[in-house]
């Protein structure tokens, strides 16, 4: 059962379909939350998380200026066709991301593009014969115009307690009420860490290491990471010295008009011969605020991320994964790390 905030009204009368089927507007009856944590990681086949998956994404959109909360507003989405209040979300499409979902789907809904934020965590409920699993991020209105449709007539823009109190089920409450957790230590900076995607095998390669080229599903993994970094917005990209690292970020510095800065600090071999030098490359980024995207290798980011715990607010006492095409989403406050979310993979979830 759906674990409802204090002093909220429950919506459990809702429970049971007549045809003994749980549908949409049942989720509170059989829902679970999983938003705890500043640390987040998304599996590499959530599909296969939960039986007979089906994957959704959204955000909570907001606008405002969060070092003046009392300026902040937050999004209620109504459906006509459920005759409900709730969040920006929907299904997963074939050859696309989590993250490309939630961009999607907020502009097909609200027509708002969106800079999302903070992976806030998942939502997870019974439709019909199938688990719905409901990624959320925080999301910042860019830009765009809501034109009533089918899906949504009417979107209301509210502070975030009016909003909760709005809100239809109890498990887009525990979303919204994560979401102004967040928000109260709001990131002025944030860095997506990158690993190069998939190179061709050491073992068969004769000549500099440094030059030894992404493979096909690396230059796939490429070109897929172009659409997931962007809708974080990042105003800068660097990249580690060796060539696969580079052509990693190649095709995003194209998409954007960003030119790629190199620095040799960011890779292995910096890391293990000059860790301080490291760590100061890495500090410099985050010192510029604003988003970057920073793409490095395989032993340096667990390094750099365990440094950066230790340094900060957020304790990561489990492994910090790097796979080949991954991305962590490192938020900063005031030069200490606040947030991270990991993202295993670009390529399509389905």
């Amino acid at each position: 059962m759906c674990v409802t905030m204090e002093g909220m009204p429950t919506n459990a009368s809702k429970a049971t379909a007549k045809s003994g089927e749980l549908h949409e507007q049942d989720k509170d009856a059989q829902g679970e939350k999983f938003l705890t944590g500043r640390l987040q990681e998304i599996p590499l086949k959530p599909q296969d998380e939960f039986k007979r998956t089906t994957l959704a994404a959204g955000a909570v959109l907001w606008r405002g200026n969060l070092r003046e909360p009392e300026t902040v507003e937050v999004a209620c989405i109504h459906r006509p066709h459920y005759d409900d209040w709730s969040l920006a979300k929907g299904k997963v499409d074939p050859d696309e991301s989590l993250v490309q979902t939630a961009v999607r789907e907020i502009k097909e809904e609200t027509g708002y593009d969106v800079r999302l934020g903070k992976h806030l965590g998942k939502t997870v409920y019974p439709v019909k014969k199938t688990t719905k699993v409901v990624y959320y991020w925080t999301g910042e209105v860019t830009g765009g115009e809501f034109v009533p449709n089918d899906e949504v007539d009417e979107i209301r823009w509210l502070p975030i307690d009016e909003a909760i109190a709005l809100m239809t089920y109890d498990l887009d409450r525990e979303v919204l009420a994560k979401a102004q957790k967040r928000f109260r230590t709001p990131a002025d900076a944030r860095i997506l860490y990158v690993r190069h995607a998939r190179a061709h095998d050491r073992a068969k390669w004769s000549g500099d290491d440094n030059l030894r080229p992404l493979d096909k599903k690396g230059r796939r993994q490429s070109e897929m990471l172009v659409p997931l970094l962007s809708a974080f917005s990042p105003e800068r990209i660097y990249s580690a010295a060796p060539e696969r690292c580079q052509t990693t970020v190649a095709p995003l510095a194209d998409e954007l008009g960003i030119d790629v800065a190199v620095d040799e600090r960011f890779g292995d071999e910096a890391w293990l011969s000059d860790m301080v030098g490291a760590q100061r490359a890495f500090t410099e980024v985050i010192e510029q605020g604003g988003t970057s995207v920073v793409c490095a290798q395989g032993d340096v980011i667990p390094g750099m991320i365990a440094w950066l715990s230790a340094q900060g607010t957020l304790p990561i006492d489990t492994e910090i994964h790097a796979k080949k095409g991954s991305v962590w989403v490192l938020s900063f406050h005031g030069g200490q790390l606040t947030g991270a979310d990991y993202v295993p993979s670009a390529l399509p979830v389905l």
